[in-house]
């Protein structure tokens, strides 16, 4: 089937995106010239900057987290292209109050590498920067761009924790501290109906039969770790929290929070009965406590037919405090 998408020249889709983006919402972001940089338009106030990124493709992740109480800036790569050393150091330059900047990137190899080398380009002009590498995808080890597990949706949950943090006022050290105890604490895992079709490449990134589904498929359309024919959404939800309860282990009572994150081309309708399966077997039949619930298209896959379903182990109070602090932000 020929890809059928709303642009102009495959080439300038990340360029255009952004100049749409912060011409509507000229009252929160700008883009910092010639660069492919998001910042936000808050009076700096001396707190610590926190910036994230990675390839284009994810909208509304990560500009649209860009703005008070969440990133100070993002940096938008390529589609699935992690943008370059000299593009996250305008950044990080952007962001620094004179308190520091924290970098939050997803596990992904060529994120990771450019990331630390625009690290090491801060520390040069001497500014302070600390980082968090996200890894919550339980699904597969070792995929295709990454050593370890992936780093999906739950980034999101990390920008809104360290965000509110910052904003609180905290330090680089405390929130680096913060940082560390957190990610081991959120696990996501995904299941994927359609693949999505990359439009510099024009092609889906991989073919699923009409009647087949994937479950663990990445967020670049990597491969998953099953495949097999469609369920119901009760059946989905239930493979999905049986891997999840064995990496956490919960007991009756735990306190969590839970995404149920839309891949970009699954209607809100599926999400909530999707979610409506995931309260009857987490709340219901488990007994967690779902303190936290959000729900909507937060880390996609341009338009991949999928979701997400991640949840956070709320072993400190205060991150359920944090999750709910109030944001000025496009998609939060």
């Amino acid at each position: 089937m020929a890809m059928k998408k709303i642009i102009n020249n495959p080439d300038q889709v990340v360029d255009e995106m952004l100049d749409g983006l912060v011409f509507a919402y000229d009252s929160l972001v700008e883009r910092i010239p010639g660069t492919i940089v998001v910042h936000r338009k808050v009076e700096k106030d001396g707190k610590v900057g926190l910036v994230s990124g990675g390839g284009s493709g994810h909208e509304p992740s990560h500009a649209g987290f860009v703005g008070k109480g969440m990133l100070s800036a993002a940096v938008a790569g390529q589609v699935f292209t992690s943008p370059t050393p000299d593009q996250v150091f305008e950044g990080i330059k952007a962001s620094d109050e004179g308190e520091g900047v924290f970098l939050i990137i997803k596990n992904y190899t060529g994120d990771v590498m450019n990331f630390e080398m625009a690290q090491d380009l801060a520390d040069l002009e001497d500014i302070k920067v600390e980082t968090v590498v996200v890894d919550d995808d339980i699904a597969v080890e070792d995929s295709t761009y990454t050593a370890g597990k992936r780093g999906v949706a739950g980034t999101v949950l990390v920008h809104k924790i360290l965000g509110a943090a910052a904003e609180e006022g905290k330090s680089l050290e405390e929130i680096k501290a913060l940082a560390d105890r957190l990610i081991p604490n959120i696990k996501t895992i995904g299941v994927a109906l359609n693949p999505a079709t990359n439009p510099e490449v024009g092609s889906p990134g991989f073919e699923i039969e009409d009647d087949e589904i994937e479950y663990g498929v990445g967020i670049h359309g990597e491969p998953g770790y099953r495949r097999e024919k469609l369920k119901p959404s009760k059946e989905l939800a239930t493979e999905l929290i049986e891997q999840l309860k064995k990496a956490f282990n919960w007991n009756k009572g735990d306190e969590y929070a839970v995404l149920v994150n839309g891949m970009g081309a699954t209607p809100l309708m599926e999400q909530f009965i999707f979610m409506n399966d995931v309260k009857k077997l987490l709340v219901d039949q488990e007994g967690l406590n779902l303190s936290f619930r959000k729900i909507g298209d937060y880390m996609t896959s341009i338009d991949m037919e999928g979701l997400s379903l991640t949840l956070v182990r709320l072993e400190d109070e205060k991150w359920l405090d944090y999750l709910n602090m109030p944001v000025d932000t496009i998609s939060w």
